[in-house]
C-alpha cells in the first residue's frame, strides 16, 4: 500500500535515499520549469510536493520505523495511516520522466487569445495574444488599452 509521509523541510531527498536503502519504493517527483531569478530566466528543478513523498511499505511492519526515521515529522494519518489510492501513484508516474522529473511546458497561446500579464511592469494588463518571437519564450502581444505592441516573456502571461 502506498502512504504519504510529512518531512521536515528540505528533507526530502534524504528521507527517500535512506527508504530506498532499506527496499521501500519511494515517489519523490521533482517539477522542472523556467522562472525569473534575480531578472534572469533560469531552469529550475524543485520538490513537487514540498515536504511531503510517496512509499510503499506494509504499515505493520514499518509504519514505526518510518515514523522515527530522522527528517520524518509522521505520516498521514498518524495513528491511523491514510492509504494513497494507487490511481494517484499512477498518474504521477505517468507525467515523470526516468530521472523522476515533470516537465512543465509553457502553455502555447493561439493568435487573438485574450491573455494575462502576471508579473512585470505591465502587471494585470491584458492583451491580445499575436505571435511568438526568437528568443527564449519571448511573445508580442497587443495592449489594447495603451494601443500598443509589447515583446515580452511569455512567462508572464496566462490565459484569460
Amino acid at each position: 500500500m502506498w502512504y504519504a509521509i510529512y518531512t521536515k523541510p528540505g528533507r526530502e531527498d534524504s528521507f527517500a535515499f535512506l527508504l530506498n536503502n532499506i527496499g521501500i519504493d519511494v515517489l519523490n517527483p521533482k517539477l522542472k520549469s523556467k522562472k525569473y531569478k534575480k531578472n534572469r530566466l533560469i531552469e529550475a528543478v524543485e520538490t513537487l510536493f514540498p515536504c511531503y513523498l510517496f512509499a510503499e511499505f506494509d504499515k505493520q511492519q514499518y509504519a514505526h520505523l518510518i515514523t522515527y526515521t530522522r527528517g520524518v515529522r509522521y505520516i498521514v494519518g498518524k495513528k491511523d495511516p491514510i492509504r494513497v489510492h494507487e490511481d494517484v501513484i499512477v498518474a504521477i508516474k505517468e507525467g515523470m520522466k526516468e530521472n523522476g522529473i515533470i516537465i512543465i511546458k509553457p502553455f502555447r497561446f493561439d493568435r487573438g487569445n485574450r491573455v494575462l500579464i502576471k508579473d512585470g511592469p505591465f502587471k494585470d494588463f491584458y492583451g491580445i495574444f499575436e505571435r511568438e518571437i526568437k528568443g527564449p519564450e519571448r511573445v508580442m502581444i497587443f495592449l489594447s488599452t495603451l494601443n500598443y505592441r509589447l515583446e515580452l516573456d511569455g512567462c508572464f502571461l496566462s490565459a484569460a
